[in-house]
């Protein structure tokens, strides 16, 4: 009897230390796709934006991303429900337009998303992609604010100091990019720093407001993550287009909307597509601390990176201005005693995908249930 309990307990031991394993396995996954995107998607844009040759519409590429994201939010919603089309496509009818009034509270964060994607493309293009990414760590200072103000959520004392800490590092970046604009510019004549500057605090001034806009609309609602991303998805396309017309309507008209497009542009839709909702299946297993340090580490590859790739010059006064951020970004992400102010900080740390990330998020399996249950 007693050798029975003996070898059960091993086999429990043993168990315990292979799901052990397999959690700090699927952490260093996590961190390895947190960076990843972070940071390759920057790149990639400011690379494609950079190369001499034809020019593809960046209105074109946020509405194709756009309906990418729509059409893999409906398949994941299809296979949820097991592939029943049928009910899918009734259940699709009554949450977007029978509940019709739930889903235009999604309007005004979708046209903020659609803007902020748009200024994006605009600040990359426009800045070298490190600075990009040190100065875009601004909407977690954002973020946090409009939480308080909004959510009316507490920040500890270590979170304040964290976020005067990040405004200090930007702001010696930004001295220091001034003093040295034809490093931070490889000039280009089309390229200019004040409007990407601009861009990219209007872009984390309209991420800030929209993340916590989207998290107070799914605290009070019941629908899935992805049925809010179709619905998101919906008016973005619908506002992508808009400003499409609105801006390059004549030269998409005589050129085509696929006109500039290579396979790296395509590389650059798809990550931008997917790689938010990637980020979203793997950040359940990432805790905030985690996520603080791939926010950290993805500044510091974007830095390097561009170094070989772009000839970013990288002096004393931007290594201490990033060194701030990066410092800063790993406190914000810290734990505090109460849990309130835990989503603010998994809502402002990733940089990727501020619609899919949260505790509401539900995983790739199916949930169907009968009609009536």
């Amino acid at each position: 009897m007693a050798g029975g309990n003996h070898n059960t307990a091993r086999e429990e031991k043993a168990t315990s230390r292979g799901q052990s394993e397999a959690n700090r396995r699927l952490k260093y996954i996590s961190l390895a796709v947190l960076v990843v995107q972070n940071a390759s998607l920057i790149l990639s844009i400011r690379y494609v934006r950079t190369l001499p040759g034809d020019r593809f519409f960046t209105t074109s590429a946020v509405v194709m991303a756009e309906v990418l994201k729509v059409l893999t939010c409906l398949l994941i919603i299809l296979l949820q429900r097991r592939f029943n089309v049928k009910d899918t496509v009734y259940f699709l009818v009554d949450s977007i337009m029978f509940q019709y009034k739930d889903t235009l509270k999604l309007a005004v964060p979708s046209l903020i998303y659609t803007l902020q994607n748009n200024l994006q493309y605009v600040a990359i293009s426009n800045l070298p992609a490190a600075t990009f990414q040190v100065t875009y760590q601004l909407k977690i200072l954002t973020t946090a604010l409009f939480s308080v103000l909004m959510l009316r959520k507490s920040l500890s004392r270590v979170q304040w100091v964290s976020l005067l800490l990040l405004f200090a590092g930007v702001a010696i970046v930004q001295v220091q990019q001034e003093g040295n604009k034809e490093a931070s510019v490889s000039g280009g004549s089309n390229q200019n720093y004040t409007v990407g500057l601009v861009a990219v605090v209007i872009s984390c001034l309209s991420s800030g407001f929209a993340g916590v806009y989207f998290e107070k609309i799914l605290k009070g609602s019941s629908a899935s993550v992805w049925v809010r991303n179709v619905q998101l998805g919906i008016f973005g396309t619908a506002l992508g287009m808009l400003g499409l017309w609105w801006n390059d309507g004549a030269a998409i008209a005589r050129r085509g909307f696929l006109f500039g497009y290579t396979d790296m542009v395509w590389a650059v839709i798809f990550n931008q597509a997917f790689g938010g909702l990637l980020v979203a299946v793997v950040v359940k297993y990432a805790d905030n601390i985690l996520k603080g340090f791939a926010t950290s580490f993805s500044i510091v590859v974007s830095t390097v990176m561009s170094v070989y790739l772009f000839g970013f010059h990288v002096d004393l006064l931007f290594t201490a201005g990033a060194g701030l951020v990066i410092g800063a970004v790993y406190m914000y992400s810290l734990p505090k005693a109460t849990a309130s102010s835990s989503s603010s900080s998994s809502s402002s740390s990733s940089a990727a995908a501020p619609r899919t990330d949260g505790p509401e998020l539900e995983a790739f399996l199916p949930k169907y249930k009968q009609k009536g249950s």
